[in-house]
C-alpha cells in the first residue's frame, strides 16, 4: 500500500491553511450558492472543511480523498452528514450524472498529468447536466504587486516543503498555465470566475457541453 503523504500533517493542516484557504472557500461558494436538497460532491476533500460549510444548505455531501489520515478528521467533522470514500478520484464510485456541483480545491496541481486528466474526465462523468463543476487552484499570473508576490512566494515555499513529487506536479501544472488550459482541454465553459490574491489564484465555475 502507498504511504500516506498526509498522515504526519492531518493534525495541524487546518491549523496551518485554513486561515488562508477559508477565503477561498466562501468566494466558491458565492459563485454557486446551492439549493435544498442538491448532491454535492468535493474531490480531495480532505478534513473535510469545504463540505461543512455546504453542511448548512441541507444538501446531500459526498467526498472523497486518498489519504486515510485527512479523512478521519473529516468523519470526526461530518459525522453522518456526509458519505466519504477513500479512493482514487480517477476511478470514482459514482454513477453517471449524479451531482449537481462538483468540486476540485487546490487538488489538481498536485495531481500528474495523467492522472489529473483523469480525474477531470471523471468529474464531468458524475456530473448532472444542469450541474455545475467548481475549480480553485493556482493561476499562473499575471502576478501583481504586492499581494500576489507575496501569495506566489508562499505558495511555492509550501510546494516545495510538499516533496519532490509534489512539487514536479506543481511545475508541471503552473508551465501548461494551470486552469484555463484544462478548462479548454476537457471541453468544458466558464459560466463565472474570479481571479484573486493579486493573480496567484483563480476559481472557475463550469458547464459541461
Amino acid at each position: 500500500m502507498k504511504e500516506d503523504p498526509y498522515r504526519s500533517i492531518a493534525v495541524w493542516y487546518d491549523k496551518l491553511f485554513e486561515p488562508i484557504n477559508r477565503g477561498l472557500r466562501v468566494l466558491g461558494l458565492r459563485l454557486f450558492l446551492p439549493k435544498e436538497g442538491m448532491a454535492i460532491l468535493d474531490v480531495g476533500c480532505g478534513t473535510g472543511l469545504h463540505l461543512e460549510l455546504y453542511r448548512k444548505y441541507r444538501c446531500a455531501l459526498y467526498g472523497i480523498d486518498p489519504s486515510s489520515a485527512m479523512l478521519e478528521i473529516a468523519r470526526k467533522r461530518l459525522g453522518d452528514s456526509a458519505k466519504l470514500h477513500i479512493g482514487d478520484a480517477s476511478k470514482m464510485p459514482y454513477e453517471d450524472r449524479s451531482f449537481d456541483l462538483v468540486i476540485a480545491m487546490l487538488a489538481l496541481h498536485e495531481m500528474n498529468q495523467v492522472t489529473r486528466s483523469s480525474v477531470i474526465c471523471e468529474m464531468k462523468r458524475v456530473l448532472k447536466h444542469s450541474g455545475r463543476i467548481l475549480l480553485i487552484d493556482f493561476h499562473p499570473g499575471p502576478i501583481r504587486p504586492l499581494q500576489g508576490w507575496f501569495t506566489k512566494l508562499i505558495i511555492t515555499l509550501s510546494e516545495i516543503a510538499a516533496g519532490r513529487e509534489h512539487f514536479r506536479n506543481y511545475r508541471h501544472f503552473m508551465s501548461i498555465k494551470g486552469l484555463p488550459t484544462l478548462i479548454t482541454e476537457h471541453s468544458l465553459m466558464i459560466d463565472k470566475h474570479r481571479i484573486v490574491s493579486g493573480g496567484a489564484l483563480a476559481e472557475f465555475l463550469l458547464k459541461a457541453e
